[in-house]
This record gives structure tokens, sequence and C-alpha cells, in this order.
């Protein structure tokens, strides 16, 4: 068996402040908890907007960042032969003293 719906609390410990509300929810045509919840995911957005913005601007800066320096994201065939060579050798010391 499901709860009954609680309507939200809204008590203001200010007066004016759950007056400007009040007015500001007429002059919407809304109830004060539909203007309040509008706001609060209205703020919401804005913030979760200005993440996305700056994740965006930080990736730009991180792709500039990688395609000015090719040359260290791209190993030379050298350089990944010596890697494989390395690995293998460890590889093999692992194997033998787990014999």
């Amino acid at each position: 068996m499901t709860e009954p719906t609680k309507a939200m609390n809204l008590r203001f410990p200010d007066p004016d402040q759950r007056a400007a509300i009040a007015a500001a929810a007429k002059q919407e045509g809304v109830s004060m908890q539909e203007y309040i919840l509008s706001a609060a995911y209205a703020r919401a957005t804005a913030v979760e907007q200005r993440f996305l913005e700056g994740f965006k601007e930080s990736m730009a800066r991180s792709g500039a960042a990688f395609a000015a320096e090719p040359a260290s994201i791209d190993p030379s065939a050298e350089q990944r032969d010596a890697e494989r060579q390395a690995k293998a050798e460890l590889e093999q010391q692992e194997r033998g003293r787990a014999a």
C-alpha cells in the first residue's frame, strides 16, 4: 500500500520572502509549490549548463594539447618494439618466479 503524497512544506521564516514568492507565483498563474519547484529546476539546469560548457572548453583545450604533441601520444615503431620486448621479459621473469 502506497503512502499518500504529501504537499511540500512551505514555511518561510521571513514573511516578506513568503509574500514575494506568493506574488510571483500568482503573477505566473501557478501555485507556490509549482513556482518554487520550477525555480529550483531552472537553477539546477543552469548549473548543469555551466558545467557542460566548462567541460566542453576543457575537452577542446585537451584536444588541442594532444594535437600539438602528436609524437608524445603516437610512439615510434622502435618505441613500440622496445615496449613489447620489455613486457615479454617481465612476463618471462614472472613465469620463472612462479615455477
